[in-house]
């Protein structure tokens, strides 16, 4: 008996000796992972410290860093797209409700969903805040009435286009947040497709960092963004012509996006993007007080971050 389980033992030391050498010799060749561009994407856009940089550099001691108790804004991000290095942070985690910076998520689902020479006509169930330039009766191929909804900020091109995508907005609302759970975007829920007031249509300034990340690596909405002015034209050839809400565009040198947002209820809005000498920064800027201050403390937050970054790779 005491041989039996001598012997047995000894074949499972065997066995156990055999497993081992195969383990390490799997463990001695180089693992090959290679990631898809969208997993890439997804990685990028995850990568968000908010303590490493506090720990090399004295941020207080950087040129702009006292201007920055100037800001109104009750929320913000600034962040290096490179890096996932959080700059600067006001109350970034916390719901807030975002005005037209929905359009963002509703310009990409737009993109990604929609067949960009389709035909939308403006409808009776679509034309509902009628504070836009589109008009009832008007019609449009999709690819020009992105234009519209992110360079005018159109609310109601925005609902044409979330009836046409998700065949009701409702449906189109789900594909939103569906998308958002894609994205991480855990503090955020659409409730409409352009931002006009409701209860249930917020998001914080971290999770539209995440989506502003996203959204720019695709080119096709990152030319819309960036784009200064553009002549809309209709399917019965006339034409709209469209200058950008986004005066960043023209005044900030670097500027390449992205997005105004106002209602009363969310306050003036801005998310931005800046490149200068091989840096890309993003901010997201939550209820600053007035049209006019939600440029100029972007302006300061942006200048801020380019010193900021300079001083961390001369570090």
């Amino acid at each position: 008996m005491m041989k039996q389980n001598k012997g047995l033992i000894v074949r499972l030391m065997c066995v156990m000796s055999l497993f081992l050498v195969l383990f390490n010799g799997c463990g001695n060749k180089e693992a090959e992972v290679t990631l898809t561009p969208e997993q890439l994407r997804l990685q990028k856009i995850a990568n968000i410290d908010s303590t490493s940089l506090q720990t090399i550099l004295p941020l207080d001691s950087i040129e702009g860093y006292d201007r920055l108790a100037e800001i109104s804004a009750e929320a913000w991000m600034l962040i290096d797209d490179s890096t996932g290095l959080v700059i600067s942070q006001k109350y970034a985690n916390e719901p807030k409700f975002i005005a037209s910076l929905t359009k963002m998520m509703t310009c990409l689902l737009a993109l990604e969903k929609g067949n960009m020479t389709d035909t939308v006509e403006i409808t009776e169930d679509v034309f509902i805040t009628k504070d836009s330039r589109v008009r009832l009766g008007d019609a449009y191929e999709v690819c020009y009435l992105i234009d519209e909804m992110m360079l005018l900020s159109d609310n109601d091109a925005a609902y044409a286009l979330a009836k046409h995508i998700g065949g009701d907005t409702l449906r189109f609302c789900e594909m939103m947040n569906a998308k958002a759970d894609y994205l991480g975007m855990t503090n955020t829920h659409f409730a409409n497709p352009n931002g006009m007031p409701n209860l249930q249509n917020y998001s914080s300034a971290c999770d539209l960092v995440k989506l502003a990340r996203y959204c720019m690596a695709d080119s096709a909405f990152a030319q819309i963004v960036g784009t200064v002015e553009k002549d809309i034209p209709l399917t019965d050839g006339r034409h709209m012509p469209c200058r950008n809400t986004n005066a960043l565009l023209m005044t900030y040198e670097g500027c390449i996006g992205i997005k105004t947002g106002f209602t009363r209820q969310a306050g003036n809005c801005l998310a931005s993007a800046a490149t200068r000498d091989g840096v890309t920064l993003y901010l997201v800027l939550l209820n600053s007080r007035s049209m006019s201050s939600r440029f100029k403390e972007s302006t300061l937050l942006l200048d801020y971050g380019f010193q900021v970054m300079n001083a961390y790779k001369n570090k």
